[in-house]
């Protein structure tokens, strides 16, 4: 058996990526605008629905920027984000010169919790501060508590940044996630359900949405025939290059989520019988997670006290990549002077949790190395 390194998502080419791409070169499209870039959002959108429009761009991070100041978020203003994320959703925060607001999760879908979420905008506006957005994340896939965010978020008649980069694919009640906030956001990063090596999208519900965010996006440059400038904009829009590779990875999207899935399953069916691992899955069926990364929760008093970290050892040992589960902003030494509303849900998942490989181009030699590593360590 092989011990080439495995890792924990790497990019999954389908095969027609190249086409598109030696398209741009043979027709000199190589800048951030041309036809790949135009039907990569063009086939997002179908893919999408619900009448969104799609604006290409450099990054994930990018769109979450561009749709913070879509949602007219200044310096001094006070935004809510998921704590349990990736360092992204929070970053572009600071950017504008706000103060994110962090929240706890809660238990099921391990994003944003709902309680916790109005106790924290109940608070923010007997403070004077009403917050400007709520950036709620889809965590590892998994869509968040749509419907009770949703109803918090109009209660107070605050706009969502919904973070779907990590959730193409994912639906919750039959609708494609990306599609509930006033704004939503793409990323396709190397390490995403698919790629365009870097890059994400903004996801608007209006052309006019669309058209400000690609402006913004593309330095602002005012209608003249000279460069004029009235306001700050950005390098934000994505390579004609790059959206061909989006492109043909947009052909294998659905193939590769029915793969992550069939991975979270081999999880599944490994730990069934195992007291004190916990796989982590959907609490009914009107989520569906792509299950961009499978992660597991560990109880060590169950499991004779091997823990998460034991485990990720005994994996890089054999040349396995796994991952502890994100860091908690609110306990990250940039952030740990903001405020922050909970208890302590998303540290206790940081501290028990482990995230296994998970990539669509997984081969069963590989789940068989996974597995022995299991069994030894768990001596089953």
């Amino acid at each position: 058996m092989n011990n080439s390194k495995i890792w924990l998502s790497s990019p999954h080419m389908g095969g027609s990526e190249r086409n598109y791409v030696n398209e741009a070169f043979e027709t000199n499209w190589v800048a951030p605008l041309g036809p790949n870039v135009n039907g990569f959002e063009a086939d997002l959108e179908k893919y999408l629905g619900s009448t969104v429009h799609v604006g290409a761009l450099s990054s994930g991070t990018a769109a979450i920027h561009l749709g913070l100041v879509l949602l007219g978020v200044q310096a001094g203003d006070a935004v809510i984000c998921q704590s349990m994320t990736f360092s992204a959703s929070a970053n572009p925060i600071l950017y504008l010169g706000a103060a994110p607001v962090f929240v706890d999760s809660e238990e099921d879908t391990w994003n944003l919790c709902p309680l916790v979420l109005e106790e924290a905008i109940l608070d923010s506006i007997n403070k004077g501060k009403k917050p400007k957005a709520i950036i709620a994340v889809h965590l590892y896939g998994m869509p968040f508590k749509v419907d009770e965010i949703k109803a918090i978020a109009e209660k107070y008649q605050i706009p969502i940044l919904e973070d779907s980069a990590e959730a193409l694919g994912s639906t919750y009640k039959g609708q494609q996630c990306g599609t509930f906030g006033t704004i939503g956001v793409l990323s396709f990063n190397g390490n995403k359900i698919i790629t365009t090596s870097g890059g994400g999208a903004i996801v608007t519900p209006t052309k006019e949405l669309k058209d400000k965010a690609v402006f913004l996006a593309t330095q602002a440059r005012d209608n003249a025939a000279h460069y004029q400038h009235s306001e700050v904009g950005y390098n934000y829009r994505m390579s004609n290059i790059c959206a061909g590779i989006g492109r043909g990875q947009m052909e294998v999207l659905d193939a590769h989520v029915t793969l992550r899935r069939k991975m979270n399953d081999f999880y599944k069916e490994l730990f069934q019988d195992i007291e004190g691992i916990t796989v982590f899955d959907a609490p009914n069926t009107d989520y569906v997670s792509n299950h961009w990364l499978t992660a597991i929760v560990v109880d060590s008093a169950k499991t004779n006290g091997i823990t998460s970290e034991k485990i990720r050892l005994a994996l890089e040992k054999e040349n396995i990549e796994s991952r502890p589960l994100w860091k908690p902003m609110h306990l990250q030494p940039v952030f740990e002077n903001y405020s922050y509303y909970g208890k302590n849900v998303a540290q206790n998942l940081f501290e028990s949790g482990l995230c296994l490989p998970s990539g669509s181009n997984l081969t069963d030699e590989d789940r068989l190395r996974i597995k022995k590593v299991f069994l030894e360590l768990l001596k089953l």
